[in-house]
């Protein structure tokens, strides 16, 4: 019944002026400071929820998604195979090889391919600095590999064309494969022995985490062009000076994926003479069809935390709305009053409005506020792989605001507008509680 002196100097006939209003509004969340906590604290409680559940999902979709991409950009790596379907009069089972004139026809052939580099690797090369003894994989290609396979530089750079074109000997030595040759300090400019061949080192892989790989972990590996490993590491029988390991191709957009994994696939099939669908002469471990899979995946986990964010927020409107209709009608001899004294239905329900609009607004704010602020202290830790931490969105954040709000707003008009609708005296009998 506070406040009801302010309101005797108002009324009756006069109408309510802006100023007035919200003075009572603040008049009136003052004076009920407990329910203004609870109402206030389960609007907040439900954004803090919702937005700390969904950062918590898209942190966990973000580093799984860029660790997967440590694999590779889009690309495909097509290996050798073996016919299992006759072709052109060539009985199945024959094996088949990639070699260097296949690039060239792949390139011509393939509209919808950005990429098409070979690759070539020796897994028994004896590697040794002046410091230490290693057996590491050495894999040549051309300089679009670091590209193409998410190989950052973090000390020196990578080899470059010219290396490649002149074959020159230089080496591009993974994390672990550099520390391990040089645990003494930087390995830049000294010299990398390939079977007693001398390589300079010119960089060094920045750190990276892998969940998958074809051929081991590029942290121990040793990179080098393309032309230098076929001049000084030939294959040996029954391989050919022509053949390599692996075919890497990567399309120019992700829509046009599967127009140049076909296209690829005809080509090859046309040089080798197979069936172009015999996908067992032509194995193509495919990253763009894992990480279509991979976001069906994630987004299943977001629509089931999504499931979970809006029971959550539907439990914590219950919270509100039951405090708001109780708040209100505990104010029925109040809004009694008031009409007795000539205010009009409109004033009541104007102040119960914007009562409910201040706290949702307030605590709305001081929900983000909270939650934005648990993001950024997470984030300042250091974080496993595989997660990129709390990575809040505003919309999620905003979304919840404007739920718990328009319920709470909502549980104050509808018991306001009845009791403003009741004839005061009947207002004026009612009792809390009863």
């Amino acid at each position: 019944m506070r406040g009801l002196r302010k309101h005797a100097r108002r009324f009756p006939g006069q109408p309510m002026s802006f100023r007035d209003l919200i003075g009572d509004v603040f008049h009136t969340v003052w004076a009920h400071k407990l329910r203004t906590f609870l109402t206030m604290f389960g609007i907040a409680w439900g954004i803090v929820s919702i937005v700390l559940m969904t950062a918590a999902g898209e942190g966990l979709r973000k580093g799984q998604q860029d660790v997967s991409r440590n694999m590779g950009k889009d690309v495909m790596i097509v290996f050798h195979g073996r016919t299992s379907l006759q072709a052109g009069g060539l009985n199945a089972g024959r094996p088949v090889h990639w070699v260097d004139p296949d690039i060239a026809v792949v390139r011509t052939e393939t509209p919808d391919c950005e990429y098409v580099m070979p690759e070539l690797e020796h897994s028994t090369m004896r590697t040794h600095s002046n410091y230490n003894d290693a057996a590491f994989m050495v894999t040549a290609s051309w300089p679009q590999f670091s590209y193409v396979r998410s190989i950052g530089v973090g000390e020196g750079r990578f080899y470059n064309w010219q290396d490649e074109r002149e074959g020159r000997r230089v080496a591009f030595l993974g994390t672990d494969a550099a520390k391990q040759l040089f645990p003494m300090g930087s390995s830049i400019g000294q010299n990398v022995y390939l079977n007693d061949v001398p390589f300079v080192v010119i960089g060094v892989m920045a750190k990276k985490t892998q969940d998958s790989s074809y051929d081991g972990w590029d942290t121990n590996k040793v990179f080098i062009p393309f032309a230098a490993m076929r001049r000084d590491f030939p294959d040996k029988p029954p391989g050919t000076p022509l053949d390599f390991d692996q075919l890497l191709v990567t399309p120019k957009s992700v829509q046009q994926h599967e127009a140049c994994k076909h296209e690829l696939r005809v080509a090859l099939a046309r040089m080798h003479h197979y069936d172009p669908n015999d996908k067992q002469a032509c194995p193509i471990w495919d990253t763009v069809d894992e990480a279509k899979a991979f976001q069906k995946m994630t987004d299943g986990m977001k629509y089931f935390l999504g499931a979970v964010g809006i029971v959550t927020l539907f439990l914590g409107g219950l919270g509100v709305m039951n405090v708001m209709m109780v708040a209100v009608r505990e104010r029925t001899r109040e809004i009694g009053v008031r009409k007795a004294m000539g205010a009009p239905s409109r004033s009541i329900l104007q102040q119960f409005f914007f009562e409910a609009l201040l706290i949702a607004c307030f605590s709305g704010g001081l929900g983000m506020g909270l939650a934005y602020g648990i993001c950024s202290l997470v984030n300042l830790l250091p974080m496993p792989n595989y997660f990129a931490g709390l990575l809040a969105t505003w919309k999620t954040g905003l979304l919840a605001t404007g739920l718990l709000g328009t319920i709470a707003i909502a549980a104050a008009l509808y018991p306001a507008r009845r009791a403003a609708s009741v004839d005061p005296i009947e207002a004026l009998r009612y009792e809390a509680g009863g």
